[in-house]
């Protein structure tokens, strides 16, 4: 049986470790001050600063069979479960309906060389608080394996920057039957592991730009990131050149993260 040149097979060593560092900086902002009154957002904090972690748990990233550039596939929750419970002990990867509106995990390959791949991935997921629940935007990041030594040179995972970034649910009263919903922004929500400079200054020899990668990784968690988009002047000529009408919706919030 003849394999594709043009995809790869990923593993690593099970039996390594790698040490594993998690922080999440003080919430700055939340539209109804969320952040002050409420304890458990105040004090938010990571579960362990550092642990090793085997390589094992980070196989459950990697494809069970051989992909090519661009190709997405869905992440194993366990592993995951194990990474996240080191930024947050009660983390939840399949929000329900009182919080995030996705949920899910995928991978991507964004570009190989003779020695090392690069995954792209993004996860939703939530963190279980004292009297609520705390949903980010997203979390994204890459994953390098060194092919050779089966293991991984460089991991990142963190929620992206933006005005607002985090969706929040607080019962702030007890006897309630429902929590009053709010957004807000926090700087840093990461793990991460070997060396920044690893990773940028290798050269691929087969890759896809990042623009695509994130574009790819959205379309597998949102419908409307299936839509070709085009700008709104670019709507205004279309709509002249086809004579037809501009039906116009105005939204308060992004279509394709949590943060809102």
């Amino acid at each position: 049986m003849k394999t594709n040149p043009n995809k790869i097979t990923l593993n690593l060593d099970r039996d390594a470790e790698i040490n594993v560092k998690a922080s999440i900086a003080p919430i700055e902002h939340t539209l109804s001050n969320f952040h002050v009154e409420w304890d458990a957002l105040a004090n938010l904090r990571v579960a362990e600063q550092e642990k090793q972690h085997h390589l094992s748990i980070f196989q459950a990233f990697l494809p069970d069979e051989p992909v090519s550039v661009g190709e997405c596939w869905q992440i194993q929750e366990s592993g995951v479960l194990a990474l996240f419970r080191q930024l947050h002990a009660a983390t939840n990867l399949n929000t329900d309906d009182d919080s995030g509106d996705s949920s899910g995990r995928w991978a991507c390959l964004c570009a190989y060389n003779d020695r090392f791949a690069d995954l792209a991935f993004r996860i939703h997921a939530e963190f279980k608080l004292e009297d609520g629940w705390l949903a980010p935007s997203q979390f994204a990041g890459h994953l390098i394996v060194d092919r050779l030594e089966g293991k991984v040179a460089f991991f990142e995972m963190s929620v992206p920057e933006g005005t607002v970034n985090l969706d929040i649910g607080w019962k702030e009263d007890k006897e309630a039957s429902y929590s009053i919903t709010d957004a807000g922004f926090c700087s840093q929500m990461q793990l991460h592991a070997g060396a920044r400079d690893v990773a940028q200054n290798i050269e691929f020899s087969t890759s896809i730009t990042q623009e695509a990668v994130e574009r790819v990784l959205a379309g597998r968690f949102y419908k409307s990131e299936q839509i070709n988009w085009v700008s709104p002047y670019q709507a205004v000529e279309m709509a002249e050149e086809q004579i037809k009408l501009i039906h116009a919706i105005s939204i308060d919030g992004p279509l394709a993260d949590e943060s809102c």
